[in-house]
C-alpha cells in the first residue's frame, strides 16, 4: 500500500509540474508580443534618423550598358574562336593554305584573350603582364592564402581593410557576416546544439559553412586588395581581375567605383557575386545537400530562428524601461541581461538566391542607413576581438570555458535573456577550441557570368532599390530563440 500511495504522489507531482509549465504558456506568450512590439516601436524611432542608401539611376545604366555590350563582345570573340578552330591543322575541315594557321588571324591571337580559350572562365582580354603587375598579384594571393586559414583569421582581415579603407562598405558587412558565420561554426560544438547533432552531423555542417566562408574570402578578399594597392599607387589595376579568377561581371563595376567612388553599387555588386560564387560550389553541392541541407535540422533551423545574423550594437536612446548607452565588455552587469542590445535579420530561404542576395541587401541598408546601428557596430567592431565565441558579445549568457562538467542531463537555466539565479553561462567555445583548422579545397573555375547575355536581364533586378527593413531590433527575438533552442535541447535529452 505504502508502494502504491508513493506512486500516486509521484505521478501527482509529475502532473503538478507539467500544469505549472503549462501555466508559464500564456504569460510567456503575452510578454513575447508585447516585446514584439515594443522591438518594432524601437526600429520605427531609429527610423527616423535613417540615412537612406540609394542606387543612382545612372550609374545603374552605366553598369549594364557595359555588361550587356561585355557580353556582346564575349559571344563575338567565342565564334572567332569556333571559327578558328575549325580551319587548326589537325581538325575537320581545315585547309592548309601556305602553312597559315586560322587562329593566328583571330582577335586577340597570341594569348591576348587566352582565358576564352578555357570554358566557363571569363571571356575579357588578359593584359600583357609586366614586373610590376606579376609582383602586385603574387602579393595578393600570397596574402590571401595567408589569411584564409580559418574563420577568425579571414573576419579580422575584413575588419582591417575596411578600417584602413573606409569607402569599402562591403569589407565591414562582410565582416560582421563573417562574425555571424564563426558563432554558428562555435555553436556546433557549444552548449545546445552537441545535444541535438550527432559529431558527424555536426561535423558536416561545419565544413559546409567552413567552405562557404573559405571560397567567398577567396574570391572577394582578393578584389578588396587588389583596390588597395591601386590607391596606394594611384592606378586602377581592375583590368587586373580576370588574371585572378574574379567574375567578369565585377570588372565594370570597379572601374566605375574607381571613377565615382560610391560605395552603394559596388556593395550590392559584391553581394551579388559572392551569392553567385557559391551557389553551384556549396548550396547546389550535392555532397553538402545530402548531409547538411537537406537534412531535418537544416529544416529546423526556421522553426527555432537559428538562421540570424546580428548586429551588436549601442543605442542614444532608452528602449522601453532599459537605455544605453552600452558599454561592451567585462562592466556589463554580468548574467542579467542589461545592455545586451542587437539589430539583425532572419534569413527565411536559404535554399534561394535571390532570397540571400536580397537578404545580403537588407542587411546593408540597415548597416550604413541606420546611424545607431552604424556606430553601435564600429564601437564593437573596434573594441572587441573576434574568438567566434559568443561571449565576445553576450559575456552575461555566454562563457568561452566550461564552468562546470557538462550537466546531464540538462536544467533550464535562461529566462528570457538572463540566466536563472545561480546558473552558470552557456558553454560558447572560442573556435580553435572548437574546431581544427582545415585546408579548403580549390574553388571550381568557372565565371557564372561569363558572355551570357541574359544574365543581364537576371542581375539588373538587384540594382533598383535597397529597402529598409520595417523591423530590426531584435533583441528580444534572440532571446526567445534562445529559449526554444534550450526547450529542443531539454526535450531532445528526455527522447528515449
Amino acid at each position: 500500500m505504502m508502494s502504491d500511495a508513493g506512486d500516486r504522489l509521484k505521478k501527482a507531482r509529475q502532473v503538478t509540474r507539467r500544469l505549472a509549465r503549462l501555466a508559464v504558456w500564456p504569460m510567456a506568450f503575452v510578454r513575447y508580443t508585447a516585446d514584439k512590439w515594443e522591438a518594432y516601436a524601437a526600429s520605427r524611432r531609429m527610423v527616423k534618423s535613417a540615412e537612406r542608401l540609394r542606387l543612382l539611376e545612372q550609374a545603374v545604366r552605366e553598369l549594364k550598358e557595359a555588361w550587356a555590350k561585355q557580353a556582346g563582345d564575349a559571344t563575338a570573340e567565342a565564334n572567332a574562336l569556333m571559327e578558328a578552330a575549325q580551319h587548326e591543322p589537325g581538325t575537320p575541315g581545315h585547309a592548309d593554305k601556305g602553312g597559315a594557321s586560322g587562329v593566328a588571324s583571330a582577335p586577340g591571337a597570341g594569348g591576348a584573350w587566352s582565358s576564352a580559350l578555357l570554358p566557363g572562365l571569363p571571356l575579357l582580354p588578359t593584359p600583357t603582364l609586366g614586373e610590376r603587375e606579376r609582383a602586385i598579384l603574387h602579393r595578393v594571393r600570397e596574402r590571401t592564402r595567408q589569411l584564409n586559414r580559418n574563420n577568425v583569421t579571414r573576419t579580422e582581415a575584413y575588419r582591417a581593410i575596411y578600417f584602413r579603407t573606409p569607402e569599402l562598405h562591403w569589407a565591414l558587412l562582410a565582416h560582421m557576416v563573417s562574425r555571424n558565420g564563426g558563432w554558428n561554426m562555435s555553436d556546433l560544438q557549444g552548449e545546445m546544439l552537441p545535444r541535438l547533432l550527432g559529431l558527424e552531423q555536426r561535423e558536416a555542417t561545419f565544413l559546409m559553412l567552413e567552405r562557404a566562408n573559405a571560397l567567398i574570402f577567396h574570391d572577394a578578399y582578393p578584389q578588396l586588395l587588389l583596390y588597395e594597392e591601386g590607391k596606394r599607387l594611384g592606378r586602377d589595376l581592375s583590368g587586373l581581375l580576370p588574371a585572378l579568377g574574379v567574375s567578369s561581371f565585377m570588372v565594370p563595376v570597379w572601374k566605375q567605383f574607381g571613377r565615382k567612388q560610391d560605395p552603394v553599387p559596388l556593395t550590392v555588386a559584391l553581394i551579388v557575386n559572392e551569392q553567385h560564387y557559391i551557389e553551384k560550389r556549396v548550396v547546389r553541392n550535392p555532397m553538402f545537400r545530402q548531409s547538411v541541407l537537406d537534412t531535418m535540422f537544416f529544416g529546423l533551423q526556421s522553426l527555432l530562428q537559428l538562421n540570424q545574423v546580428v548586429f551588436p550594437y549601442g543605442v542614444d536612446f532608452p528602449i522601453g524601461e532599459r537605455s544605453a548607452p552600452i558599454v561592451f565588455g567585462r562592466e556589463r552587469n554580468i548574467g542579467t541581461g542589461e545592455g545586451l542590445r542587437l539589430a539583425g535579420l532572419i534569413l527565411e530561404d536559404f535554399d534561394s538566391l535571390r532570397e540571400r542576395i536580397e537578404f545580403g541587401k537588407r542587411l546593408y541598408a540597415l548597416l550604413f542607413g541606420i546611424p545607431a546601428i552604424r556606430k553601435g557596430v564600429h564601437r564593437f567592431a573596434k573594441a572587441v576581438r573576434h574568438t567566434a565565441s559568443r561571449a565576445d558579445y553576450a559575456p552575461e549568457l555566454f562563457a568561452p570555458v566550461r564552468q562546470r562538467h557538462p550537466q546531464r542531463p540538462y536544467r533550464p537555466r535562461l529566462d528570457g535573456l538572463r540566466l536563472r539565479p545561480g546558473a552558470e553561462p552557456l558553454y560558447s567555445p572560442n573556435l580553435g577550441d572548437a574546431w581544427s583548422d582545415r585546408e579548403v579545397g580549390a574553388a571550381e573555375p568557372g565565371d557564372w557570368f561569363a558572355g551570357e547575355t541574359g544574365n543581364v536581364r537576371h542581375v539588373e533586378r538587384y540594382f533598383r532599390t535597397l529597402p529598409l527593413p520595417a523591423a530590426f531590433e531584435i533583441t528580444n527575438e534572440y532571446g526567445f530563440a534562445l529559449g526554444k533552442l534550450e526547450l529542443a535541447a531539454i526535450a531532445a535529452e528526455g527522447m528515449p
